[in-house]
């Protein structure tokens, strides 16, 4: 599925789902990206500033350097530009074999200035979090019943609901009275 390369969205980590109408980038992924790339090797072949959009869906668990790979991201956004990251929260992001860590709603406070035990040296702003209870249903769909999917696809409607009302008070304090979230959402503004 090739792209127009001069695009200014990127998905990073596309795997099996490449993103239409984006530059999509993997390496170890059977479905052809359109810039094939270890996202463990710096820097990224993009120029500065390339993107409005990027996105990394369910990829930074999966990644040794954490930070550098947002330091890459920040470079190549655009000022002002949408950074959307999607990773598996601390309460269930050990159950793939692969996964290296966990995500807590604490993870923007690394790019925040005002954090001075852990600031990164670059900034992103926080514009949302959101914690997903059912999350991928698109890739469940292949390996489970449907009517499983659906029916966890409404369970997480609701308790998503409640957990977004406070993702801070429910990441600390009830996460696991639900059997843990699959996914944190963050998206950021880039800040430059």
């Amino acid at each position: 599925m090739a792209q127009d390369i001069t695009s200014r969205k990127l998905n990073i980590g596309s795997g099996e789902f490449p993103k239409p109408g984006y530059v999509n980038v993997d390496y170890f992924s059977n479905t052809p990206p359109d810039v094939s790339h270890n996202l463990d090797q710096f820097p990224y072949p993009f120029e500065d500033n390339s993107f409005e959009v990027i996105e990394a869906d369910h990829v930074l668990e999966h990644l040794q350097h954490v930070f550098d790979v947002m330091r890459e991201l920040h470079r190549i956004s655009a000022p002002g530009g949408m950074v959307r990251i999607r990773v598996p929260h601390f309460s269930r992001g050990f159950t793939h074999a692969d996964h290296k860590r966990g995500f807590d709603v604490t993870f923007p406070y690394y790019f925040n200035p005002k954090f001075l035990p852990g600031y990164q040296n670059f900034e992103f702003k926080l514009t949302k979090t959101r914690l997903t209870w059912f999350s991928q249903p698109y890739m469940k769909k292949s390996v489970m019943p449907h009517i499983l999917v659906y029916t966890g696809m409404v369970l997480g409607a609701v308790i998503n609901f409640f957990a977004n009302l406070s993702p801070w008070a429910c990441s600390r304090i009830w996460c696991f009275w639900v059997g843990g979230f699959e996914e944190v959402e963050f998206v950021f503004q880039t800040v430059k």
